[in-house]
């Protein structure tokens, strides 16, 4: 993924709430797979991580991303946004 794209994914999920929490529990399969079919429905999601998890944003989000295949668009500070494209459902035109 570009710079470009990457900026433009950005200012996409400025104006999107984040739809998940992960906190304590940590990441289990089940979260994998929540987030894997947000991805396909939505391609573009934000999370936020809360204070009690274990591990920082950056961190639970490369790991959610190399297991279903999906980017890290950003991170800042406890949120992140993730894009996969969706097979069925595509949505989002990337810039060239």
């Amino acid at each position: 993924m570009t710079s470009k794209q990457r900026a433009y994914l950005r200012g996409l999920a400025n104006n999107l709430s984040p739809i998940f929490q992960v906190g304590k529990g940590g990441i289990s399969d089940n979260v994998f797979k929540q987030f894997y079919d947000a991805l396909e429905a939505r391609e573009l999601v934000k999370a936020s991580v809360l204070n009690t998890a274990d591990d920082t944003a950056r961190n639970i989000a490369d790991s959610i991303a190399n297991k279903i295949g999906a980017q890290v668009v950003s991170v800042v500070g406890s949120k992140f946004v993730l894009y996969k494209e969706s097979r069925q459902n595509k949505t989002i035109e990337l810039p060239k």
